[in-house]
């Protein structure tokens, strides 16, 4: 077995820091230099005009509210193995997100939280923040199927047979799921799966799920006051329907973080543009939402990520 001396540990280290960090600014850069759909000179002209302090500070709350929900869902959860402060865990969930930014799905994030533990206790930390994002899902979900519903019943986009058989196909795969729950794959099945879950105290999973509530609520509000902001006028429901739409189609599309806003901003331009939007107001404020809720917190993930020391051990 070939041994690695210490320094040369340490230069390994500095060298993956400086890859996650320097590949995040330059997909974020590539991003935003080269979107042939941003008029930037519009773009700026737009937001002096529309820039005032009530409006800044509300979108700005808004986007602290979305990340810090998020650092307080994995204090919660990583209570089950133990305890660590705000702090700790602004640290893990931002420095996670910086190293998920250019992997699938962001999948990266799942790898930078266990580096933050013991390498004995990879297997729950991954587990964890398979219950912390999963639950956003379910709700993404939830709100966006009946946000469908409802846009469809405005504006007939799939017919009625067709959710029919959409609602149809979703139940043969829950009574599939049931009936097939203990059958092992590897030594793993859904029973195995729900046991697991259910080791978990129910008051975690309770305020796991009122907090992921309350992020979505946060994040589908930023984008409702935005459009408000960039004088769109759309009834509440009708807009905040087609909010949680573009979030539950755009969600559903495998994808990069660094390629969030893209792929949002393009199911976004379909549905907006059924409501009469103009594109380069919906691609404008999909861009300032990516900005927000992705660019701002990889940056400040950025410092966690150069400042980061292993908890694991050889």
């Amino acid at each position: 077995m070939i041994s690695v001396s210490d320094k040369t540990k340490q230069f390994l280290v500095l060298i993956v820091k400086l890859l996650i960090v320097g590949g995040a600014f330059y997909f974020i850069y590539n991003q935003l230099a080269h979107n042939n759909k941003l008029d930037w000179p519009k773009f700026i002209t737009l937001l002096k005009e529309k820039q005032s302090f009530g409006n800044i500070a509300l979108i700005l709350l808004l986007t602290f509210l979305n990340r810090f929900l998020e650092i307080l869902k994995w204090q919660n959860l990583v209570k089950v193995i133990r305890n660590i402060s705000i702090g700790e865990a602004s640290k893990q969930v931002l420095a996670a997100l910086t190293a998920g930014l250019f992997t699938p799905n962001g999948i990266g994030e799942y790898a930078g939280k266990a580096l933050f533990f013991d390498k004995s206790q990879t297997k729950k930390i991954v587990f964890l923040n398979l219950i912390c994002n999963g639950i956003q899902m379910i709700l993404t979900i939830l709100f966006g199927i009946f946000g469908l519903l409802y846009f469809n019943a405005e504006f007939q986009v799939i017919t009625t047979e067709t959710v029919g058989l959409l609602f149809g196909a979703l139940t043969v795969l829950i009574l599939v799921l049931f009936f097939t729950k203990k059958i092992n794959i590897k030594g793993y099945s859904l029973e195995k799966l729900i046991h697991k879950i259910n080791e978990i105290p129910k008051t975690i999973h309770q305020k796991n799920i009122l907090l992921a509530i309350g992020r979505y609520l946060v994040f589908s509000h930023q984008y409702y006051f935005l459009f408000l902001i960039f004088d769109v006028e759309i009834p509440y429901f009708l807009l905040m329907a087609t909010i949680t739409s573009v979030y539950f189609l755009a969600s559903s599309l495998p994808t990069f973080q660094f390629l969030d806003f893209a792929v949002k901003g393009s199911v976004a331009v379909y549905f907006f543009g059924l409501l009469g939007v103009n594109e380069w107001i919906v691609v404008f404020i999909s861009t300032l939402m990516w900005f927000l809720n992705t660019v701002i917190p990889v940056t400040v993930g950025s410092y966690f990520v150069l400042n980061f020391k292993t908890q694991w051990k050889s």
